[in-house]
């Protein structure tokens, strides 16, 4: 099974393998989740304000929106992949940061960057808040420079370049680093994976698309309108008439994108909370902007916001839109028939549960000009992609022209959800800083 040379292995023991250890490193995830649930109980047991049975129902309503969240059930187990102890880990390293556990915050989150570098990713929310709220000391909730403690800095580092070193001393030894980093950061495979992600440049890229077509057709530009991006292969293309975008133009968009976020974090965080809107915010950017994305990277957005749903409304409104969009995005991920009944079933019982759980909470209930905490555009929109999968399912596969453009409903599935997740993004920044003004008022 660990031969590189047999590419073609496969036997019902390594199938059964796979599956089991899946499901045992699962735990691990599932030990996360009962640490934060203990710590919301020590955060919001208070008698006079909440009663021990509502607090038992936003634990359980917690607990399930990650323990059997859509995404990670058919990436991990019907696609196979190990995410779920990952995030695992992840969430115990957050719960850390929100209890001041600094020092097993970094640990963990170092332990968890050796695991998977797309982590890195998130890397700046826990560097700032660290260097900000552990190598300072604030006095009085006030930030002062003369505060600054390098032993702090010191044990912090310590114990980050201790893991990197167990991590890295073997390709260090064999000098095997240059096989390892070219692995890791794959400029070569191009601006966006064989089916985009719905991010912002999968935008860019249906505009050129249009443009290509349009402008072939009007004898604008020379050239075939059949760009080689939608030809669902995995290496560098060049867009018809819009600009090529160089892998230097996805890291100044996603820098940029985090860099409000990041002086907030530093000159304006009043809590463990903002830590945890900088972690969702870093994923939101680097999905969004970032080279070569993989349209799994919407977890990493995804569950970390699942921590604040339960605090306040809008955040629980936020989570809805794009657990939903971004849920459905990964469909691609299951196209073969078989699987289509399966991943609608699995998809559908888990949003009914979100909407209904999370109305319940906030007492939005579902009617008929809306669905619970979203307005009537956003309802509109969310139920849009019964049609989209009626016609990518069922409609599509049956017209004359499905084989010349069997690119066609992953476009569609990409632009669609792209609206979606990039609303969730405005919206979810302007929610952060909105909590800003309220705090310094």
């Amino acid at each position: 099974m660990l031969n590189v040379d047999n590419l073609n292995y496969a036997s019902e023991t390594t199938v059964l393998f796979q599956r089991l250890s899946v499901i045992v490193t699962d735990l691990i995830l599932v030990l996360a989740v009962k640490k934060f649930c203990s710590y919301m109980k020590t955060k919001w047991q208070k008698p006079e304000t909440l009663d021990n049975s509502l607090l038992d129902n936003k634990c359980l309503i917690f607990s399930v929106l990650v323990l059997c969240n859509f995404g990670l059930l058919i990436v991990d187990h019907i696609h196979f992949q190990y995410n779920g102890f990952m995030f695992g880990i992840l969430i115990w390293s957050m719960t850390c940061m929100l209890q001041n556990q600094f020092i097993w915050s970094a640990i963990w989150f170092a332990v968890l960057l050796n695991f998977k570098h797309i982590y890195l990713y998130i890397a700046p929310a826990y560097f700032i808040y660290l260097l900000r709220n552990y190598c300072f000391k604030s006095s009085g909730g006030s930030f002062q420079w003369s505060s600054f403690s390098p032993l702090r800095l010191i044990s912090l580092g310590s114990v980050v370049i201790y893991i990197f070193a167990l991590s890295f001393g073997p390709f260090l030894y064999l000098k095997q680093v240059p096989q390892v980093l070219s692995r890791l950061f794959p400029f070569k495979r191009g601006l966006c994976h064989a089916y985009w992600a719905p991010n912002f440049w999968a935008l860019y890229n249906f505009v050129d698309k249009v443009l290509s077509v349009v402008g072939t057709r009007m004898g604008w530009t020379k050239g075939s309108p059949g760009a080689v991006m939608t030809g669902g292969l995995v290496q560098e293309f060049h867009h018809v008439v819009l600009p090529t975008v160089p892998p230097i133009v996805t890291l100044l968009a996603t820098v940029l994108s985090i860099l409000p976020i990041m002086y907030y974090l530093w000159s304006k965080s009043k809590g463990p909370e903002d830590f945890v809107r900088a972690v969702v915010l870093c994923g939101f950017g680097s999905y969004l902007f970032g080279w070569h994305v993989h349209e799994k990277a919407i977890l990493i957005v995804i569950l970390p916001l699942c921590l604040l749903v339960l605090n306040k409304r809008e955040d629980a409104s936020i989570f809805l839109i794009l657990s939903t969009t971004g849920h459905y995005s990964l469909f691609p991920l299951l196209f073969t028939p078989a699987e289509t009944t399966t991943k609608i079933l699995l998809m559908l019982l888990y949003s009914i549960f979100a909407f209904s759980s999370l109305g319940y909470i906030y007492k939005s209930n579902w009617s008929l000009k809306s669905l619970p905490l979203l307005n009537s555009l956003e309802s509109i929109y969310i139920i849009g992609l019964l049609p989209l999968e009626l016609w990518n399912s069922a409609i599509f596969p049956v017209l004359d022209f499905s084989e010349k453009f069997p690119f066609l409903p992953l476009m569609l599935t990409s632009v669609y959800c792209s609206v979606g997740i990039i609303h969730s993004w405005i919206k979810f920044y302007r929610l952060t800083f909105s909590e800003s003004k309220v705090k310094s008022q």
